[in-house]
């Protein structure tokens, strides 16, 4: 890896939720429908590693086809504040930062003078993931200081705080390094003994050119990650040393859109605003158990 991030204040600016979307014309792709939430169960299910191909259950997903954002399954998180990387952008619920247009979530970043504004969405408290493969098919932004990613934080948060309940990052794109995909696990006992690990995936071409499928696939004490369906990177219980492995437990998603800090520097008048990140659609899979 090389660059850590620092999140001190992943749980800070919960918001009440997202507004309305902007009402957009649909495209004539047919979808699936969304698929409501499993019912709990007492014990974990798909602990087994199994090929990529054998999750065929698909037990939750949002599909973006309405015109408006569903608040059943997802919440704005709100606020300014650098959020631990002296981040520019304040993440706002508007549907000038936050739209679903019929058939694609959309996350736009844009700049009003010197400053920034762009949403965040977490499926916290409304939908947590275990084992299984997750999917998000999402077409990235680039530029320098545009700072997309597609991760997941524990849903014990509130109990255990970052880095404790674990950070997994499926995708992160510094904008200035449009053909350098990361994907990193962040863990350790407390904020003084943070530890991260992961690995920088070297592209061919520029990563928002277009629609890509970014899969983690979570088995006990083994993570996989994909491109496209293709597999590029695992993370065991043995990555994280002496510090405990909080991977096993229940994780939230989080989409965003970031603007500067200690990522990948702050816009430097290359990049021309707004920018924005097109998620097709967000999917959970198990296999027959």
């Amino acid at each position: 890896m090389t660059t850590i991030r620092e999140r001190l204040r992943r749980n800070a600016f919960l918001g009440a939720g997202c507004g309305l979307a902007l009402s957009l014309a649909s495209c004539t792709e047919t979808k699936t429908k969304n698929i409501p939430a499993p019912t709990p169960t007492a014990t974990a299910v798909n602990e087994e590693a199994r090929d990529y191909a054998q999750y065929t259950n698909q037990v939750w997903s949002d599909e973006f086809n309405a015109n408006t954002l569903d608040l059943t399954k997802w919440t704005c998180e709100l606020g300014a504040g650098g959020w631990g990387n002296n981040e520019l952008q304040t993440y706002t619920s508007s549907p000038d930062n936050v739209l679903v247009d019929g058939s694609k979530l959309i996350i736009r970043a844009r700049q009003q003078g010197s400053s920034y504004t762009s949403a965040r969405l977490i499926t916290k408290g409304k939908q947590s993931f275990q084992f299984g493969r997750t999917d998000i098919r999402a077409k990235v932004p680039k530029g320098k200081g545009v700072w997309p990613a597609i991760w997941m934080l524990g849903a014990d948060i509130d109990q255990n705080n970052w880095p404790v309940c674990g950070e997994i990052d499926i995708m992160e794109l510094r904008g200035s390094k449009p053909r350098e995909m990361l994907s990193t696990m962040h863990y350790g006992s407390s904020s003084a003994t943070h530890q991260y690990k992961g690995t920088t995936k070297q592209l061919t071409a520029d990563l928002s050119d277009d629609y890509h499928v970014f899969s983690v696939v979570r088995s006990k004490n083994l993570m996989r990650f994909f491109l496209d369906g293709q597999e590029y990177y695992r993370f065991t219980n043995a990555d994280v040393g002496t510090f405990a492995y909080p991977f096993n437990n229940p994780f939230f998603v989080i989409l965003n859109v970031a603007v500067g800090g200690n990522f990948d520097g702050n816009p430097d008048g290359t990049v021309t605003f707004p920018q924005q990140m097109e998620v097709d659609y967000v999917r959970h899979y198990q296999y027959p158990q």
